[in-house]
């Protein structure tokens, strides 16, 4: 890994908005902050990125872009029983662990976040579901709405990534407490495999 100061001003200034947009939502964010965050100046900031509509743009394509790749493996070694089911839901939710600040990013997207960008969704969200929908339909029973099923994963993944679980003494317990994890990847699980009937 690259120190800071040894990255492009591009990826600095898309590391920083990136964890400002997940921590504070787009209104939140001043560009301002974004380029104090990335050790820039405003005009720096301006200058290889654009405005902030651009810079939000910039990052949510980056999260779609990588959310894609880190599944793509997964997706493509998928096998049509409960195992490939499962393989491909770890996936998804080894990835929110490592990278809380996208399923942050998309949570606050998808909560009326800059809801002016429509095109988000249909160039970089819909191909993807669309194909996880596809191969969850492969196992599925014929009763079941595959699409319903797979965003009611991302939602619970989301959920306990951002949220956590409350424990006896009410603290939240998130992807990175390990206990918490593994029974939470263990009901997951089992929650695929009811959505699904498998």
């Amino acid at each position: 890994m690259t120190s800071a100061s040894a990255e492009s001003p591009v990826e600095r200034i898309l590391d920083a908005a990136t964890l400002l947009f997940a921590e504070q939502g787009f209104a939140g964010t001043p560009t301002r902050l974004i380029a104090e965050a990335a050790g820039l100046n405003i005009a720096t900031v301006n200058y290889h990125v654009g405005g902030k509509r651009d810079l939000y743009l910039a990052v949510m394509e980056r999260a779609a872009e990588r959310e894609r790749l880190a599944l793509g493996e997964a997706m493509e070694a998928f096998t049509a029983d409960a195992e490939g089911v499962h393989r491909l839901a770890d996936r998804y939710l080894d990835f929110c662990v490592a990278h809380p600040e996208i399923a942050a990013l998309w949570l606050r997207r998808w909560l009326s976040e800059a809801e002016d960008i429509a095109s988000l969704e249909a160039e970089r969200v819909r191909p993807l579901i669309g194909r996880i929908v596809e191969l969850a339909g492969q196992v599925a029973g014929p009763e079941v709405d595959a699409e319903y099923a797979v965003w009611s994963v991302v939602w619970c993944v989301h959920g306990f990534i951002r949220g956590g679980v409350l424990d006896e003494r009410g603290r939240r317990r998130r992807g990175g407490d390990g206990a918490a994890l593994r029974r939470f990847r263990l009901t997951l699980h089992r929650l695929v495999d009811g959505l699904l009937e498998l």
